[in-house]
């Protein structure tokens, strides 16, 4: 595996050590911008499309008995069994709990559209009929995220388990209403109004455990019209348990976001005989691809150590914002929060510095609140 590392300012040959590594002035402008086709002018309206699924979380600052008692780890995403069922009730009976807008992909827009003009965003994904999908919707429009959701009415609305002890976070999922999305939803005119309005389609890595056909739909669509197809691998289980439609979409990917944890989890189910982050993202942005007109760009994160980005092979490092521990509340959403800034400076045409920098701020930010929320006042502008 071949690769050429940058940091910030620092050059090393991919999976050697950082330590002693040689100054590059200017190393960040060897890395492409979002190309100008892909670019979205300031004042277009919903150029950011997303689909996932939407989930009311309900957060808990909880103890280890809890995780013990349901078999959960402290750092950790799934998808609910009928042995995990009971534990929102519990969550509601034991601890103080907060409820907010969730769903990995929908934070995420939110996220950008915290960043972008107003009616840059758009979400869809499918809810019940009930109040829970009444509070994600106002949650949603109070974020300036526009919402089009389908609704199943033989369903409840979806609900993410957050568990928070100390900094770290695990999240139960039971999909209920969201497991329901349909293709015919997404190929109505309205919506499919929407996909061939938007610049950038953003499927959150979760979708596939509901519709990989309409990700695929989506896919192929942005590549038959140059549009931008972004992912996020969003969980190790996506990688080790729905691999084969993941990897259907690899080729359609321009731009795809994850941790370090779904990168390495990423390289052992693909048989990559490497655990450096670097040179699985290399790898990564070296897969084939179905649109040539753009490289592709991976984005991998690694929480405080620097955020990973490879483009055709040639991987730069960015150290991130320093936040101190006494002002870190939940850590929940700081990676939708970081991809969400991201696109925010993608769609605006920003350069891949700057797309981080905005990631960053932003995912800086989120971890000081409470749950997945964005502050009212943000002290952030583009370059």
């Amino acid at each position: 595996m071949t690769g050429r590392v940058t940091r910030s300012g620092s050059k090393r040959s991919a999976g050697t050590p950082a330590a002693g590594a040689s100054e590059a002035n200017g190393a960040d402008e060897q890395l492409p911008s979002p190309p100008k086709k892909a670019a979205v002018a300031k004042h277009a309206e919903y150029t950011l499309f997303g689909i996932e699924n939407p989930l009311l979380d309900i957060s808990a600052h909880v103890d280890d008995a809890i995780l013990a008692e349901y078999g959960l780890k402290s750092n950790d995403a799934i998808l609910a069994e009928e042995k995990h069922k009971s534990i929102y009730k519990a969550l509601e009976e034991k601890y103080k709990v907060s409820f907010g807008a969730g769903g990995a992909a929908q934070n995420t827009l939110r996220g950008a559209q915290w960043l972008l003009p107003p009616k840059s965003t758009v979400y869809v994904g499918a809810v019940g009929k009930d109040s829970n999908a009444d509070r994600l919707r106002a949650a949603a429009a109070a974020d300036g995220l526009r919402t089009e959701y389908m609704v199943d009415e033989t369903l409840p609305t979806g609900v993410c388990g957050v568990l928070i002890t100390g900094q770290d976070r695990s999240l139960v999922t039971d999909l209920q209403a969201a497991n329901t999305y349909k293709p015919t939803h997404l190929q109505t005119a309205e919506i499919w109004g929407l996909v061939e309005n938007a610049s950038v389609l953003y499927v959150g890595g979760f979708f596939l455990t509901v519709s990989p056909e309409s990700a695929n739909l989506l896919a192929k669509h942005a590549a038959s019209t140059n549009k931008v197809f972004a992912m996020n691998l969003s969980a190790p289980f996506i990688a080790q348990f729905f691999k084969a439609p993941l990897d259907e979409l690899a080729p359609y990917w321009d731009l795809l976001f994850g941790n370090e944890s779904e990168a390495l989890t990423y390289a052992e189910s693909h048989d990559i005989k490497t655990k450096d982050i670097g040179e699985i993202a290399a790898h990564l942005s070296k897969l084939p691809k179905e649109n040539q007109s753009r490289k592709r760009t991976v984005v991998i994160t690694q929480g405080r150590d620097p955020t990973i980005v490879a483009i055709d092979g040639v991987v730069t490092e960015y150290p991130v914002i320093e936040v101190a521990d006494s002002k870190i509340v939940d850590t929940n959403g700081a990676g939708d929060a970081f991809t969400g800034g991201y696109l925010a400076g993608y769609v605006l045409g920003k350069d891949v510095k700057e797309c981080v920098r905005a990631g960053q701020y932003v995912a800086s930010e989120v971890i000081q609140q409470s749950g997945s929320t964005y502050p009212k006042v943000k002290n952030f502008e583009f370059k």
